[in-house]
């Protein structure tokens, strides 16, 4: 897609029109800097945390990420100067916060139960049981709205392609247009990696093996 040639309408708001893509793509990125793969481990006797970063409101950055991407959205719409893709625009965006207020309430037991908001701090939390077995309503509200936020079936609605020809992306092509698709994409993984380590243990094996063998973590 890189390699395409990239066409630019003529009526486009230039600036916005290139900005828009950047900024759906760059808190994608940020989000994912949260995860903890593992724990601290020596390498040639350097001790490192197998964690781009580790925060104490760590969780609520990916929140505070995924509502900046909103932004890239809404933005790719109304630049385009196109009706098609402002109402595609307000869609995905509206979809998008609708689905962010559920997530943010499923988080909340996780952080009472862990005491801390800290991703290392909640995967150390589940070191004798993970948190699906206390909260599997959460889970299962945290699972329904990050498929909503991250448009997957059967939430795949606002692209519109039988009304709105392809959504907010209807005017872009080559790397601008990659860029909408990686952020969607990078998205899913952070999402799945988050509920990986919210309720999943993280990078821990389920106790009892998580604490009889060292290995298996």
């Amino acid at each position: 897609l890189a390699l395409k040639e990239d066409i630019v309408p003529r009526q486009v708001d230039k600036v916005v029109f290139v900005l828009a893509p950047i900024m759906s793509a760059v808190p994608a990125f940020i989000s994912f800097a949260i995860i903890p793969f593992g724990p601290t481990v020596s390498v040639f006797g350097h001790h490192t945390p197998l964690q781009g970063t580790d925060l104490p409101v760590a969780v609520l950055v990916v929140l505070a990420m995924s509502s900046m991407g909103v932004y890239g959205i809404v933005l790719a719409g109304w630049s385009s100067m196109s009706p098609y893709s402002l109402l595609g625009g307000l869609r995905s965006s509206a979809q998008v916060i609708s689905y962010e207020i559920a997530m943010g309430l499923s988080f909340v037991a996780v952080f009472l139960f862990a005491g801390t908001m800290s991703t290392t701090g909640i995967v150390n939390a589940q070191a004798d049981r993970w948190f699906i077995l206390l909260l599997l309503p959460s889970f299962i509200i945290y699972v329904i709205t990050m498929m909503g936020e991250s448009n997957r079936i059967p939430f795949d609605l606002p692209e519109g392609e039988g009304e709105l020809v392809g959504g907010f992306h209807t005017e872009y092509s080559s790397l601008k247009f990659a860029m909408f698709f990686l952020a969607e994409y990078i998205n899913l993984a952070t999402l799945s990696a988050l509920a990986t380590t919210l309720f999943l243990g993280g990078w821990r094996a389920p106790a009892p093996i998580s604490t009889v063998w060292e290995g298996a973590n």
